[in-house]
């Protein structure tokens, strides 16, 4: 038996939903756009496509074994491993995260459980957008009052 590591690349187009149904077992890593709903079990790490809109559902009764990065993560499962969610991370009442959280915005129900650091991140697209802005306003003359 040989010692690989197995890859899966699931490429949904937006609007489309993958699902890892209850039973299945998914050795290796996931990268995908559109929706990913895992109500099985991955053990590998879990990434969207950059620059692609994702969402990814862990369910309960769902688990992941590895890191997660993704902008928008909804979790009622168990994942064991760091969450990088650059836009928005819910985390419902049977959440468990055996890692650390770095989130943008996060929503915590009463019951779910953290296990390891939460770190919040600015998104990067927002932060640039701010600094335009703040930019233009030192460059432009104000109106003079008459």
């Amino acid at each position: 038996m040989r010692n690989r590591k197995e890859t899966v690349v699931t490429n949904s187009a937006s609007g489309r939903t993958t699902l890892i149904s209850p039973g299945t077992i998914v050795r290796g890593d996931i990268s995908f756009t559109g929706q990913l709903d895992i109500e099985g079990e991955v053990m590998g790490s879990i990434q969207a496509e950059p620059g692609q809109e994702a969402i990814l559902r862990v369910v309960e009764g769902g688990k992941v074994a590895g890191e997660v990065k993704v902008p928008h993560a909804m979790v009622n499962g168990n994942i064991e491993g760091d969450i990088h969610a650059t836009e928005r991370l819910e985390l419902a009442e049977s959440a468990v995260v055996d890692g650390d959280v770095y989130y943008n915005l996060i929503e915590m129900a009463v019951g779910a459980k953290v296990n390891g650091g939460l770190r919040h991140t600015s998104n990067v697209a927002d932060d640039l957008a701010v600094k335009r802005v703040a930019k233009a306003a030192e460059t432009t003359p104000s109106p003079s009052m008459p």
